[in-house]
């Protein structure tokens, strides 16, 4: 039965105590007793010892001036007579509303498992593991091209760089080695893997080139190569029914090999590097540079940069292809070494208990990939470990963009100036 907040619980037998007058009604459902208790601030809920005790302690003050104001949420355990040992939890809201049913109970305050969380947390950086797990299925292409006269240790290089028999001359028998009479192009690809990164790799060599008594026009044929392999990716572009990945053939590095003269570049040098620098990512070298002196050595390469800008030839990393202030700085540190002074081993030897590549002399052995030695360390990071995918970019966004766009103009005006053209040009 409910009653004001003057009323009093009926007592059981065996006691006739009274709950103070402050509080409030209690309604006893049927089978068990189950009383909204109030308690003023600084009381505490009373312990499962004193849980038969339904009065309020003596010390407590009875106060009527503010029926309203008690703490916000209470949590009493109640022990029923009815009940047995069986132990009730009730929670009251004394802020609550008084001409609410006072049977209903609120639900219990709701605790966070994670206090710590970071709410504005999104996920976006998650995008990066996603494209690491797609691109450790798919694997790399890369294609890198060697242009030099023979004897400048071109396969020797490239069998240093990734440290496996990856030149033409390490799979050919000795027998079919031989200077040809005209400029070859001859391609290889090895499939590498390195701590689980698959790589296809394929190496250019251009037998021949420079050494013919006659070397004029001796670019034309690279210069052809290179087109064509712009032009079998274009023709697989415009296809109806494109492949989901077009195999990327195209020359993404030329590596041009200097002969350590010491003077100056040779008109074949400055003419192949000007022409082909419009079309594909050249990075001189100056080959095997133990036999310059360092004073040399320095002569030589700001002898060749001097005339690779007075010849207007914009060799990688190309400044107008920097792409904020970042990349110029480290564009420009990378320009003030080039031409790199390279020197190719892949004999192993053993120094001071190290195993290192070198070319061992009688006077010492010149360690490859030691930069007070020769600057082929400087090679390799520009190529591989730091503007690999950057040449690739450059090879796919801008050189190959410049060739699609001149085919599909000419593509264009000859289907307007021609009725009977064939019918892929139409299709362009």
């Amino acid at each position: 039965s409910s009653s004001s907040s003057s009323s009093r619980i009926p007592d059981p037998p065996q006691r006739k105590a009274e709950l103070p007058s402050h509080t409030t009604s209690v309604e006893t459902p049927p089978k068990r007793s189950e009383a909204p208790l109030s308690k003023p601030p600084e009381t505490v809920a009373p312990t499962r010892a004193s849980e038969n005790n339904f009065s309020a302690p003596a010390s407590a003050p009875a106060s009527h001036s503010e029926p309203k104001t008690q703490p916000a949420v209470t949590e009493v355990y109640i022990r029923s007579p009815d009940a047995g040992s069986e132990v009730i939890p009730s929670y009251t809201s004394t802020m609550a509303d008084p001409s609410r049913d006072p049977g209903a109970r609120p639900p219990p305050p709701v605790r966070s498992d994670k206090p710590g969380a970071d709410f504005s947390y999104v996920g976006i950086d998650a995008i990066l593991e996603q494209m690491r797990r797609k691109a450790m299925k798919q694997g790399f292409e890369l294609n890198i091209m060697v242009v030099g006269q023979s004897g400048l240790g071109k396969s020797t290089l490239m069998n240093t760089l990734f440290k496996s028999k990856v030149s033409r001359r390490a799979v050919l028998a000795a027998s079919e080695e031989r200077i040809p009479k005209t400029i070859e192009i001859k391609s290889i690809s090895h499939d590498i893997e390195e701590k689980g990164v698959r790589m296809k790799l394929t190496v250019i060599d251009t037998p021949g080139f420079g050494d013919q008594i006659n070397n004029e026009n001796c670019w034309q044929p690279i210069m052809k190569f290179i087109n064509d392999q712009y032009e079998q990716y274009l023709q697989e572009e415009i296809n109806i029914n494109r492949k989901k990945r077009i195999p990327d053939s195209r020359v993404h590095c030329c590596i041009y090999f200097i002969p350590p003269t010491g003077h100056s570049l040779r008109p074949l040098d400055v003419e192949f590097m000007r022409r082909l620098s419009k079309v594909v990512n050249i990075v001189p070298v100056i080959a095997k540079a133990d036999t310059l002196t360092l004073e040399e050595r320095d002569f030589f390469k700001q002898k060749i940069r001097e005339e690779l800008r007075a010849n207007g030839i914009d060799v990688y990393p190309q400044k107008e292809f920097d792409e904020d202030a970042e990349d110029r700085m480290i564009n420009e540190k990378i320009r003030e070494m080039i031409p790199f002074a390279v020197v190719g081993s892949d004999q192993e030897y053993q120094v001071n208990g190290r195993r290192l590549l070198g070319r061992k002399t009688k006077w010492g052995t010149i360690e490859v990939e030691n930069i007070a030695h020769c600057e082929f360390a400087y090679l390799r990071d520009l190529l591989i470990r730091t503007h690999m995918q950057n040449i690739k970019d450059i090879t796919s966004s801008i050189l190959y963009e410049a060739y699609r766009v001149r085919r599909l103009n000419e593509s264009n005006m000859h289907a307007n100036g021609v009725s009977d053209h064939d019918v892929t040009s139409n299709e362009m």
